[in-house]
C-alpha cells in the first residue's frame, strides 16, 4: 500500500511540475505582450515583459547593481543562478527572489539587483 501511494505522489508531483512549466510556456504564447521565454534573465522595465530590457549577466554573482529605472516585471531561465530584486539603491529595501525559472510582474518596483547561485 505504501509503495502505490508514493507513485501516486511522485505521479502527482510529476504531473504538477509538468503542469506548470506548460502553463508558463502557454502564458507566454497566449500574452502577446510577453517575449519568448529563452536561456538567461531579463529584467523589464514595465509589466508583461515590456518597456525597457536589463540583460542580467547571471556569473557577476554577489554583486549589487543598482537599476537606472525601476523594473516591473522579470524574466529567467536558468538552472544555476537565481536574481534578487530589491526595492532600494544598493541592494537595500524589501528583497524578491526569482528564483530559476520564472516570468512574473513585480508586486512593486524593483531599483537594484544581485545575482546569487542557485
Amino acid at each position: 500500500m505504501f509503495t502505490s501511494r508514493a507513485r501516486l505522489r511522485n505521479a502527482a508531483a510529476t504531473a504538477t511540475m509538468a503542469s506548470a512549466l506548460i502553463g508558463l510556456g502557454a502564458g507566454a504564447a497566449n500574452a502577446a505582450d510577453w517575449p519568448t521565454l529563452k536561456e538567461g534573465a531579463y529584467l523589464y522595465s514595465d509589466t508583461n515583459g515590456t518597456g525597457t530590457v536589463t540583460k542580467v549577466d547571471l556569473n557577476d554573482l554577489n554583486t549589487c547593481h543598482t537599476l537606472s529605472q525601476p523594473v516591473r516585471s522579470i524574466q529567467i531561465v536558468n538552472a544555476a543562478a537565481t536574481v534578487v530584486l530589491y526595492t532600494g539603491a544598493g541592494c537595500t529595501g524589501s528583497p524578491w527572489a526569482s528564483g530559476t525559472l520564472a516570468q512574473s510582474n513585480l508586486s512593486v518596483a524593483r531599483l537594484s539587483y544581485q545575482v546569487v547561485g542557485a
